[in-house]
């Protein structure tokens, strides 16, 4: 071997592609552990990933420094020094020592001979590189859900005099959102408010108008006849009473010019008790009013007083009665009106209250729902 490939106690050189590697691991005879099974989520533990420990804060002892002044140009800064005394001259100083002198490098030195019954490699085997020392893995971490968890709503603040707080609406899901697999939506039922509020707009957009439109149904239209014998009372045809019959109708006629048609008659009983009835039949929307109208178109011919009211029980059906005076004799003067028909009465020799029980029953045999 030449004695420039030679190196230190006589060993050959490796050029420098073939440098020996790391020494080969040594064999310990135990086989690879495996990684830990994970760990079983117990009852009533979350499912939720645990978080990973925060890495500790990095010392400021252990942190690079950093030159504040790096990359900044500084060479054109004018700095002002204060003036300085002048000094005197420096003594010499004793020179010093001159270092000892040191021996030539020899090279690195001999490796230390193995211990006896080891393995040596031959020279020129070839070397291989040492595996990194072994290391436990890390435990594996459960990858996260395949939707987002929502956080639980807010508890909506309870108004004084508001009552109870109202619903809290379940939380949409985000847009891209899927089910898992195997996830079988269920139906919420919801309660159906219609039916009530139907119910609510029928019973007020029909209701009420069917209650005012009830009377207006059964009392129009009405037709009117005069019977010949109402009780004891009879039906007089005579020429005075006759003509007395016509200028009543056309009275009638000019004061309500609604009416459809006109009534009037003469009855007498043969104790001398006499009743003219007259009247007429059409629409009339407010009976109430028309009844006080009519005892005060005929107040002033019949010299009435204060006007008595009288309930019919009838819907729609209002009677006035009021003692007036007729040719020097006492009379009552009563008038029922309905919408559908108006009927007024002169009684002599009657009571107030039976004139009124008796034009009642005048009405029922004259006027007739058609």
């Amino acid at each position: 071997m030449p004695a420039k490939d030679a190196g230190p106690s006589g060993t050959r050189v490796m050029p420098a592609d073939e440098a020996p590697g790391p020494p080969a691991p040594r064999w310990s005879g135990s086989a690879a552990v495996p990684p830990p099974p994970p760990p079983k989520r117990g009852w009533g533990e979350s499912a939720e990933p645990t978080p990973l420990p925060p890495s500790p804060a990095e010392a400021p002892e252990d942190r690079t420094p950093v030159d504040p002044w790096a990359g900044a140009d500084t060479g054109g800064w004018d700095l002002h020094s204060a003036e300085l005394p002048e000094l005197p001259p420096l003594s010499p100083t004793t020179p010093y020592p001159a270092p000892a002198p040191t021996r030539p490098y020899s090279g690195p030195p001999a490796p230390a001979s193995p211990p006896a019954g080891y393995p040596v490699s031959p020279p020129g085997a070839p070397s291989y590189p040492s595996p990194p020392p072994a290391a436990y893995p890390a435990p594996p971490v459960p990858p996260p859900p395949a939707y987002p968890v929502p956080a639980p709503p807010a508890r909506p603040k309870r108004r004084w005099g508001r009552g109870a707080p109202a619903a809290v609406r379940p939380v949409a899901p985000p847009p891209g959102w899927q089910a898992p697999k195997g996830y079988v939506p269920v139906p919420v039922r919801r309660r159906r408010k219609w039916p009530w509020v139907l119910l609510l707009t029928l019973a007020c957009c029909c209701g009420c108008p069917a209650y005012w439109a009830t009377p207006m149904l059964s009392q129009v239209p009405a037709t009117a006849a005069l019977p010949a014998e109402v009780k004891d009372l009879q039906l007089r045809d005579d020429s005075r009473s006759t003509q007395t019959a016509e200028e009543l109708k056309a009275e009638m006629r000019n004061a309500h010019l609604l009416a459809s048609d006109t009534f009037a008659g003469v009855y007498a009983t043969r104790a001398g008790k006499r009743v003219t009835v007259f009247g007429g039949t059409g629409f009339w929307f407010s009976p109430e009013s028309e009844a006080d109208a009519e005892i005060a178109r005929l107040r002033e011919k019949y010299d009435l007083g204060e006007p008595k009211v009288f309930d019919t029980g009838v819907r729609g059906r209002y009677d006035r009665c009021a003692v007036g005076r007729d040719g020097g004799a006492d009379v009552v003067v009563c008038t029922s009106v309905d919408h559908g028909s108006i009927a007024t009465a002169v009684f002599t020799r009657l009571s107030i209250e039976d004139s009124a029980s008796l034009l009642g029953t005048l009405r029922e045999q004259i006027v007739t729902k058609s």
